[in-house]
């Protein structure tokens, strides 16, 4: 064998064991901080808002407190992180689930939608913005990153239910009617925080959907007709 070639043979693969691309550095860092934010969101559902600690969420991410600290120096650094996650998130996982719903006979897709928006404020990742929120009230640094999270997944979930009801907010009564609907979602979820409330809840999104139904589909003279 060649000078050359030996050498060429003590070089590192770029390769890992399975044949798949060693990660970089880079790659590492990304996929440090994200076993972070994910360990924020757990550590925020479970334990609260007091109880997330920058040690609890760096044993439950399975980091050293080194590697935390090289990505986060104190737990501002790491809340704002874990706020534009909790957003970004939040608009990601609406998004997924619109897609599941999108098409379909208009009085199922209502139906639909409203299931959707009720279901995704009752997810993990509301509670977990709901302790930031809560927090936010009494924390003026917090409520400045929680106030633009709060704007942004209000506007984006609105946005969206106008999309996937195909509501003409310009005929009176359409915009508050799907406002009031995102209103009844977070108010639901609120409710099942401390005990199951998924009965009650199933009924409650039965009766609206029907309401919401023959607000977007009832002809605007016959609606202003209406007493």
């Amino acid at each position: 064998m060649s000078t050359t070639s030996r050498a060429a043979a003590a070089l590192p693969s770029a390769a890992g064991p399975s044949g798949s691309p060693r990660q970089t550095q880079a790659d590492r860092s990304r996929d440090t901080r994200a076993k972070l934010l994910r360990a924020v969101v757990d550590c925020l559902v479970e334990f609260g808002w007091a109880g997330t600690t920058t040690t609890l969420v760096s044993e439950r991410a399975g980091v050293s407190r080194g590697a935390q600290l090289h990505h986060f120096t104190s737990r501002g650094e790491l809340v704002a992180a874990a706020v534009q996650h909790v957003g970004a998130e939040s608009v990601r996982e609406l998004r997924e689930r619109a897609a599941l719903v999108a098409g379909g006979h208009q009085t199922s897709r209502t139906r639909a939608v409203v299931q959707l928006l009720v279901d995704f404020y009752v997810s993990p990742l509301f509670a977990a913005a709901l302790e930031l929120w809560v927090a936010a009230r009494t924390d003026a640094a917090l409520r400045v990153l929680v106030v633009p999270l709060q704007s942004h997944l209000g506007r984006e979930s609105h946005r969206l239910a106008v999309e996937l009801l195909a509501a003409d907010e310009a005929r009176p009564g359409v915009r508050e009617a799907v406002q009031a609907t995102l209103d009844l979602a977070r108010g639901l979820a609120l409710a099942n925080q401390l005990t199951d409330d998924r009965t009650r809840r199933a009924r409650i999104v039965a009766e609206w959907s029907t309401q919401l139904e023959l607000r977007l589909t009832t002809p605007h003279d016959h609606a202003m007709s209406t007493p």
